[in-house]
């Protein structure tokens, strides 16, 4: 990484920014319509594969810095890789107070706060990021004061800490996707402590391969393939079997986002391999009930299309979403979003324009920071088809908007 590029990518994560948001306010900033720089070129400046000259300037003013601070050499080594137990937060949050003057409580409560953990999981189904960030922020600060005011038995106590593991999970999911990436790595750091105490390494490798993800989604990429690969092993071979695929898949992305093609198709095998041993009635956590052969087929099909092979990506995406359930809106629009990039690349502009018109369509109806990104990613990609009607009129309405 070059030094302009390692300062870039230094000022951009103090900012809890993604890349797709940093390209955004470049262009905002530079007075331009469309996207003429996207999340791709920010990613190229940030490894030192490009240089921005003309548009340094621009890139300052959106990072709140001088052009000599972006040039100037940092002399400071890469952070090691991480692992799991590198991320346990600063202190202690989850360190139960001495003076307990909370109530006593018993599985009861305990039992209370995972159906409210598990409703909220279902609400994240078709509810986005942006319009779930409070009720869920809200949930995580009970569970962990409750942890640490109240009095319990050690049973109880450990079933409580698993409980404040999978709510950090989904509520770290939901900031994330709502573009708060600080206050979701904070989240997932704090459900890596409960799940690390509590001695439940599947949902520890939860949610490390949640954060991971927004590693890897984010700019971080070397970051997201050590993490991911590190909750696969923390987890073991004992792991529950959807979970192990789930995990897998995370390394599959991770590799995809580094550009490791032969790596990503493996981890997609061993991710195929691990849900093979999955059996009806087998046991599984409860917040693993998505992952199933239609999820692990979406990602395949993305794999396929970040690495330009839409001939196998576009059959798999149709596949997939002819039974999709509608009420997902912004996972429907998610894997549009990839379905209309691998029919750009397919060469077949116009069924890409009416996909990316019904991308636009459904992410103008959710608030998740996912979606729009990948609003921008699919304009970016039709920008080579600006001369055909069908395309052009998608590129001049998204401007109008």
């Amino acid at each position: 990484m070059s030094g302009i590029g390692a300062n870039i990518r230094r000022l951009r994560e103090a900012r809890g920014w993604s890349q797709a948001r940093l390209a955004r306010e470049v262009c905002r900033l530079a007075g331009l319509s469309g996207a003429p720089i996207g999340r791709q070129e920010i990613s190229r400046y940030e490894t030192g594969k490009r240089t921005p000259r003309e548009w340094l300037p621009f890139l300052a003013d959106a990072l709140g810095a001088d052009v000599g601070d972006i040039r100037r050499p940092q002399n400071a080594p890469e952070p090691a890789m991480p692992t799991p137990a590198d991320f346990l937060p600063a202190g202690d949050p989850l360190a139960p107070l001495r003076a307990r003057t909370g109530r006593r409580i018993g599985a009861d409560t305990v039992v209370d706060l995972g159906r409210r953990v598990h409703g909220l999981r279902l609400a994240d189904d078709v509810i986005a990021g942006g319009d779930l960030i409070r009720p869920a922020l809200r949930e995580l600060r009970v569970a962990v004061k409750l942890y640490r005011e109240a009095s319990y038995s050690d049973a109880v106590g450990r079933a409580l800490l698993v409980q404040v593991g999978e709510l950090a999970q989904i509520a770290g999911w939901i900031a994330s996707d709502a573009g708060q990436y600080g206050e979701a790595e904070r989240i997932y750091r704090t459900g890596i402590s409960a799940a690390r105490q509590a001695a439940d390494l599947t949902l520890a490798g939860n949610l490390a391969g949640s954060l991971a993800y927004q590693y890897s989604n984010t700019g971080r990429e070397d970051e997201g393939v050590a993490l991911a690969r590190a909750a696969v092993h923390d987890a073991g071979q004992n792991a529950p079997a959807k979970a192990r695929a789930l995990y897998h898949d995370r390394v599959a992305w991770a590799h995809t986002k580094r550009g490791e093609a032969q790596l990503a198709m493996r981890a997609l095998g061993e991710a195929a391999d691990a849900l093979a041993e999955d059996r009806p009635g087998s046991e599984a956590p409860s917040y693993l009930y998505w992952v199933d052969t239609g999820e692990l087929r979406v990602m395949e099909a993305r794999v396929h299309t970040e690495l330009r092979r839409p001939l196998r990506a576009v059959p798999l995406l149709r596949d997939v979403m002819s039974n999709y359930e509608p009420t997902h809106t912004r996972e429907l629009a998610l894997y549009l979003s990839w379905l209309a990039v691998a029919l750009a690349d397919a060469n077949e502009p116009e069924e890409a324009a009416r996909t990316a018109e019904r991308v636009i369509t459904l992410a103008s109806t959710v608030a998740s920071e996912r979606t729009a990104e990948r609003v921008q990613a699919v304009l970016c990609r039709l920008e080579e088809f600006s001369g055909t009607p069908e395309v052009a009129s998608i590129l001049t309405l998204q401007q109008a908007l």
